[in-house]
């Protein structure tokens, strides 16, 4: 299979079992209305499902509340996508294709709920007794696979041996 192949492939995965991971949660489960009667869905001592519309980046940070912000971020989404598919397309390697494919299809995820729902619809929130982490979605664990995945190649991988060829 070809790195391209891959990472599109790849890419495609990502984007729609995140798109299907929140359409079921919103209109299959209804997570809003649960939370509205019941509050979060513990599903373990340490993870619940709940739902948070981030209008903001990685964290919550930079909060758009207007359409110019949200279409901003938007804009940013759809620039970076391009930029991964160039680089998928110039790519040879299938470690990198694996990485920019997950990265691809989670961008390409929360851009797409940005430009739906005026937010991204983060669902899962990891917890332990006071520690508290960010609540985030599977197209978040994607970019961030990939982006390790990708980190990983820099330093051990396949294009860190090519470059240090002569």
């Amino acid at each position: 299979m070809s790195a391209r192949l891959i990472g599109f492939s790849l890419a495609f995965f990502a984007f729609v079992s995140d798109q299907a991971s929140k359409l079921w949660m919103l209109y299959g489960f209804d997570i809003q209305s649960h939370m509205a009667s019941h509050g979060p869905l513990q599903l373990t001592p340490f993870f619940d499902v709940i739902l948070v519309w981030n209008r903001g980046i990685s964290y919550g940070l930079f909060q758009q509340n207007s359409d110019f912000g949200r279409y901003v971020l938007v804009g940013i989404a759809v620039l970076c996508s391009i930029a991964l598919v160039i680089w998928i397309l110039r790519n040879t390697h299938k470690s990198v294709a694996l990485g920019l494919g997950l990265v691809l299809g989670g961008a390409l995820a929360n851009g797409l709920d940005r430009l739906m729902h005026g937010a991204v619809v983060d669902l899962f929130h990891f917890y332990w007794g006071t520690f508290s982490w960010y609540v985030f979605n599977l197209a978040d664990v994607w970019i961030v696979a990939g982006a390790a995945i990708l980190i990983y190649d820099s330093f051990l991988g396949t294009g860190r041996n090519d470059a240090a060829k002569p």
